[in-house]
Order: C-alpha cells, then sequence, then structure tokens
C-alpha cells in the first residue's frame, strides 16, 4: 500500500527534476523530500530515482510509478471535486499562481472578496510567470493560474486544463514627456520602430510579444534595457531612457514625466484563468474564478 502523500512527492520529483524545485513546489524542504522518496522506495522494493549532478533521474521503475501516482492523484482530486459539488459549499484550500501585474492589480481584491463571503475557503496566492503557471496547473501544484496573452500571441492552455477569460487589460505607450510624440492622442506601434525600447525580461510573454510583433512587419525592435516590473519600465521612461508598452493594470501610479498615448488601433492582452478539468466541478474553484472576474470588472 503506498502512501499518498508519498505519491505526490514523487509526482512533484517526475514533474520537476529536481529535489529543490519539488520541494518548492510542495513547500517541504529538500531534505523532507528526500526522506519521502527513501520511505517510498522502501514501500516499492526498488530504486525510484537517481542523481545525475543536481537533478534527479527517475528510473524505469521510478516512471512507471510516477505514471500510476498520476493517475491516482487525478482520481482524487476528482473524488474531491465530487464531494465538494455534492456539498455545493465553498470551502477548503486553493492555491492560486498569478503573474506580478495580476498579483497586484487583482490580487488583494480577490482575497477580500472571498475571505468576506467565504469564510470556509482558504487562498494561497503565488508570484508565477505565466510559461510556468499553466505547466504547474496540469502537474497538481497549483489549482489556478491567472495567465496572459496578446491580442496577436496567443498562448496555448494544455490539454485536460479549463480556461475562462477574466478580462481585457487595454495598453498605451509611455513617453518621456519631452518626446516629439508625446502630444499625439493616438499613436501606431511602427511609429516607434526605431525607437529604445525598454520592455520585460527575455523569456517573458511580453518579450516575446513586442520581439515578435515588430519582427513580423520587418523591424528588429532596438532594446535598450529590461525589466521584469512595470514600476520600473516607468522610472527608466521617465529618465529619458527609452519608451515602453504599458497595460492599464499598471497605469494607475504614473511617476513625473511620463505621457501614455493610446495605441491606434487599440492594443490589448487577455487576462484569463486556467484550473484542472477535473477540478472545475469545486465550487472554490468557481468562487475564486467568479472573484477574479469581479475584480477585473471593478
Amino acid at each position: 500500500m503506498f502512501d499518498l502523500a508519498r505519491l505526490r512527492v514523487l509526482h512533484a520529483v517526475a514533474g520537476h527534476g529536481s529535489l529543490a524545485a519539488a520541494a518548492q513546489a510542495l513547500h517541504l524542504t529538500p531534505s523532507a523530500v528526500s526522506q519521502q522518496m527513501a520511505k517510498l522506495e522502501r514501500e516499492a522494493g526498488c530504486v525510484l530515482a537517481e542523481r545525475q549532478g543536481r537533478r534527479l533521474r527517475l528510473t524505469d521503475e521510478g516512471r512507471v510509478l510516477a505514471t500510476h501516482a498520476d493517475a491516482i492523484l487525478a482520481a482524487v482530486a476528482a473524488a474531491s471535486a465530487d464531494l465538494d459539488e455534492r456539498r455545493g459549499q465553498v470551502l477548503g484550500e486553493v492555491t492560486v499562481g498569478a503573474f506580478p501585474t495580476a498579483v497586484r492589480g487583482l490580487g488583494p481584491a480577490v482575497l477580500r472578496t472571498c475571505a468576506d463571503s467565504h469564510p470556509g475557503l482558504r487562498i494561497r496566492l503565488r508570484e508565477v510567470e505565466p510559461y510556468q503557471s499553466m505547466g504547474l496547473v496540469a502537474a497538481g501544484d497549483l489549482d489556478i493560474a491567472v495567465a496572459q496573452d496578446w491580442m496577436n500571441l496567443p498562448v496555448a492552455v494544455p490539454e485536460r486544463l479549463d480556461s475562462a477569460d477574466v478580462g481585457l487589460d487595454h495598453a498605451d505607450i509611455a513617453l518621456p514627456a519631452g518626446h516629439p510624440l508625446a502630444a499625439r492622442d493616438g499613436i501606431a506601434l511602427l511609429d516607434l520602430a526605431r525607437e529604445p525600447w525598454i520592455t520585460s525580461t527575455v523569456g517573458t510573454i511580453c518579450y516575446d510579444w513586442l520581439t515578435s510583433t515588430f519582427r513580423r512587419d520587418g523591424h528588429e525592435p532596438v532594446i535598450a534595457h529590461q525589466a521584469a516590473e512595470f514600476p520600473t519600465q516607468l522610472a527608466l521612461v521617465a529618465a529619458g531612457l527609452g519608451v515602453a508598452v504599458i497595460p492599464r493594470l499598471e497605469a494607475d501610479s504614473l511617476p513625473d514625466g511620463v505621457r501614455l498615448v493610446p495605441v491606434r488601433p487599440a492594443l490589448h492582452r487577455r487576462v484569463f484563468a486556467v484550473w484542472r478539468a477535473e477540478a472545475g466541478r469545486r465550487p472554490a474553484i468557481r468562487a475564486v474564478v467568479n472573484a477574479l472576474k469581479a475584480s477585473f470588472a471593478n
């Protein structure tokens, strides 16, 4: 008989490939994960994983058991969802991973709304980039991901996951106040093709969107500076160091020396929530998604 918590550890190790990453996903120490793996190996009567440098490689037996663990954990999640649906009560814990703007712009209102309306619900909120968050939902490490994509660069939702749109976040161009184009009431992206750009870091959706959008029109954007946070990007714009695309969820605290100009035609990114299909019957999942929609609308 296999211990369910240890199967969950194996599932995390299989998905993340290292003790440290699995421990972070499970909110455990690497030592605790190692101990659980050792106990599971004693239960299984065989070696399940071998070290390769800093990573763990599952043995053939480990991969077989990890496949069964995935099915077992999915069945447990489905059983829990069935019971929650029958009770019809918003109870339990929901772990939400959201990109930084959503954590700051939507998170506080969602947490407050759910705490007031559903005292039996506990939400854990984590800041996670969209490329990673949907994979964490698929692996069972998150219950809900709040993700984003841009109008001309959609992001595929993995199989076995359901999604719902939360809202459209329109974006403007942030220009230094003294910029020759700052007085316009609208601006096309291609008008800024030769400008120095301040954008998000390599490997993020926002960086990929900016570079691919210009390249489709035969231009290579001049990336002058990269910053993960939009307030940092705005500070660099205020210093006259370049221009940036700023979503309106981020435009509530504009520094002096920056002018926002709407994009023509209008530019927006889609904010959406993703969860495992079998968990969609849980009233808690529906309550959090509804709170996200309401928070965005306000």
